[in-house]
């Protein structure tokens, strides 16, 4: 008996992959690990609660949205463009790499304790920037946004005062975020 397979190509922090033959019931964290060689993202729960695997899914009209990988084939990613949390950070001329404004934020805050929620967490506050960007909120509604926004990813740390907070300071410093 052999296990069924098929091809699959995507685009992952910019680079194309594939195409590749992987197994048909393959999740989407286990081709990142295996295949792709990207360990960012965290297998937790493995039932898609905590939000440690996920990952940011690149749509073609621009806009972005997160996808949890322990419970999604890897085959469901086929053609799509991905960002892992090894594509926030972007090199200089320099050659020194350059983190997000998120993960700055994150460090300057102490939000990382273990550490395990911090792929889900920085992925889910990267999306919502990138909504704000397209439609500012207004500042009475700041907190209630980010909330929504990082109120499904869990941290067995108990660090989430701080990923909010980091949050906050970079959604109230970051020009054109809130109207």
């Amino acid at each position: 008996m052999s296990i069924p397979t098929r091809e699959i190509t995507l685009n992952i922090n910019g680079q194309q992959v594939g195409p590749m033959t992987v197994p048909e019931e393959l999740s989407m964290v286990d081709f990142l690990h295996e295949y792709a060689d990207l360990t960012g993202s965290r297998f937790g729960c493995g039932q898609g609660l905590c939000r440690a695997c996920t990952v940011i899914i690149d749509e073609a009209d621009g806009t972005s949205r997160e996808m949890r990988t322990c419970i999604t084939g890897a085959h469901y990613f086929n053609g799509r463009s991905i960002r892992t949390i090894e594509g926030h950070a972007t090199k200089g001329e320099d050659g020194q790499l350059k983190l997000s404004a998120i993960q700055e934020a994150f460090l300057d805050h102490f939000s990382f304790q273990c550490s395990y929620c911090a792929p889900g967490f920085v992925n889910a506050a990267t999306v919502l920037v990138e909504r704000l960007q397209k439609e500012p909120v207004a500042k009475e509604d700041v907190k209630q946004v980010i909330e929504d926004s990082l109120n499904d990813h869990i941290c067995r740390c108990t660090g989430y005062v701080r990923y909010y907070s980091a949050v906050h300071d970079v959604v109230m410093n970051t020009p054109g975020l809130v109207k």
